[in-house]
């Protein structure tokens, strides 16, 4: 059972006479007390994380604009900590503002009383500092609500026109169908993720210059989920900077977080020239390194998808200069990637622990071993899967294919690991690939020997592997981020192949061979094709 948060840790006749630095560390104890009481399974429901102070101090800091009166946007506000960290932010600049209108969303019931304490600080801070400070904070739902200021709906008089748009929304995707889904699909903001949602919705209720700074999962930079949103935010903001935790628990280390988090900071105009991409060890304020790239290295500009690739650091770019002489896609190699047929639990009367007459091999990503495929493998999966009229249409005839990890551990070093599925291994005629896999293949059939060798060579190299992780903050590697890689040749998979056995070399020696055989190739592919017209 819910109870309310410890509120009386903040004495007001105190709290008057609070400085700035020290109005987040108030706030601070009122998060930790809330957080010590919400219902687990409603804070998931909710998606409920709430903003630590380090992590709301950095995110203040990232505002530029300078204005008399400020109009403030606040959506899942929890117990204000954003807010508070803005205010305090604003109040120790040298220009300080004249008025602060702040607008606030939370339906918790539970932390909208301590946020009203949160604001209550607010205007005491700023009334000692000798500026206006306003608030209204509305228990009711953000996506509603902003649907109908966007339309200048029954409850929208006018536009508000947000200065400032501060956010650590929720995270909780949306059905298809959904209410929330279909008036988002109403403004041209339809999305699968309550927290890119929210930032549609934000942006579309930014003045002309305003800013948005949001602490996300990174899972919206890549992924066709995520298209529309990436196209539309684009489309309409300017990215400034880009900050990325080097920890995936640095940003909210109270909290059991398996995403990636990032920071993002955007102004409503068009997108300039270059941006600033900073990263951090952890949460503290001064543990961060920054510096400006150019914004088509964050989003190419052929890219179709819109994938933003964060790199941050020198290392990164040069990862990307290398990966950037690769122009070969699927298609251009005849070949396509898809996901592995068989869902165990549809399939669960017809899986065996054992092989035996009347069925297949069934791979699972466990049997991915040192490159190759494993099978049999004494472990808690079934081995093989029943043949018949109804697993038909799961099966793929056998030949040799290139098998890719759909989800790794959050412990694993690797993102992509590759293996080759080589029937002289697993004899058979017909074989199932479990859904957690993705499987090249041509046109449905396996691949030439020598080219499945040098495709996982070239997707287990260190190069692509950290290639991957500028665009993608999760642990999934789907068919669809395997689709919008740039691959090498056909001819130069082949010669990769050739210097790689059943068995794959330890990595320093794979990437070595990966520099000498591949990288090495393109360079003097490059040379030919620019003295080509030199001799016409």
């Amino acid at each position: 059972m819910r109870t309310k948060p410890v509120i009386e840790l903040l004495d007001a006749p105190e709290s008057a006479a609070l400085k700035p630095t020290e109005l987040v560390d108030q706030v601070e104890l009122l998060r930790q007390a809330a957080n010590r009481e919400l219902d687990p399974e409603q804070r998931s429901e909710l998606g409920q994380f709430m903003t630590p102070a380090p992590v709301a101090r950095r995110m203040a800091s990232f505002f530029e604009v300078h204005r008399p009166s400020f109009r403030l946007l606040d959506a899942g506000a929890g117990v204000g900590s954003l807010t508070a960290a803005w205010v305090a932010e604003m109040l120790a600049r040298p220009h300080r503002p004249e008025s602060i209108s702040v607008t606030a969303y939370e339906v918790d019931e539970l932390l909208v009383e301590s946020l009203r304490r949160t604001m209550a600080l607010c205007e005491d801070l700023c009334a000692r500092y000798g500026v206006r400070f306003e608030s209204t904070v509305h228990q009711t739902d953000f996506i509603q609500d902003g649907v109908s200021l966007v339309n200048g709906g029954l409850f929208a008089s006018s536009h508000p026109d947000f200065d400032c748009a501060i956010l650590n929304p929720p995270y909780r995707k949306l059905n298809t169908g959904s209410r929330q889904r279909l008036l988002l699909d109403s403004i041209g903001a339809g999305t699968t993720n309550l927290y890119t949602a929210f930032l549609s919705l934000a942006v579309r209720l930014l003045a002309p210059g305003g800013e948005i700074v949001a602490i996300t999962p990174r899972s919206f930079c890549n992924g066709r989920y995520f298209k529309p949103f990436r196209v539309d935010f684009l489309s309409k903001m300017a990215l400034r900077e880009l900050h990325v935790f080097e920890s995936r628990k640095a940003a909210f280390a109270d909290d059991d977080v398996l995403q990636e988090n990032v920071i993002l900071h955007a102004v409503k105009e068009r997108q300039g020239q270059r941006l600033t991409v900073s990263s951090s060890s952890g949460a503290a304020e001064g543990d961060s390194t920054s510096r400006q790239v150019p914004f088509t290295q964050v989003v190419h500009p052929d890219d179709p998808e819109k994938f933003i690739h964060v790199s941050p650091n020198r290392l990164n770019d040069r990862v990307v200069e290398r990966l950037g002489k690769l122009t070969h896609s699927l298609v251009d190699l005849g070949l396509t990637v898809s996901t592995g047929r068989v869902v165990d639990f549809r399939a669960r009367e017809h899986l065996r622990m054992v092989a035996g007459p009347g069925t297949v091999p069934l791979i699972w990503p466990g049997h991915l071993s040192g490159g190759r495929v494993a099978w049999p493998k004494d472990f808690k999966k079934p081995n093989a899967l029943a043949e018949d009229s109804e697993t038909d249409a799961l099966l793929v005839p056998t030949g040799t294919y290139v098998l890719v990890k759909r989800i790794s551990a959050k412990e694993e070093k690797r993102r992509v690991s590759a293996a080759v599925f080589d029937p002289r291994h697993v004899p058979c005629e017909r074989v199932g690939f479990e859904n957690h896999l993705n499987y090249f293949h041509q046109q449905g059939s396996g691949l030439p020997a020598t080219l499945a060798r040098g495709l996982a060579a070239f997707l287990n190299s260190t190069l692509l592997d950290t290639y991957f992780r500028q665009f993608s903050g999760h642990t999934q590697v789907n068919a669809g981020d395997l689709r919008n890689l740039k691959y090498p040749s056909r001819q130069q998979l082949e010669t990769l192949g050739q210097n790689i056995s059943d068995f794959l070399p330890a990595q320093e020696e794979l990437d070595a061979i990966i520099e000498k055989e591949l990288f090495s190739n393109v360079e003097e592919t490059r040379r030919v094709e620019e003295a080509e017209p030199a001799r016409l």
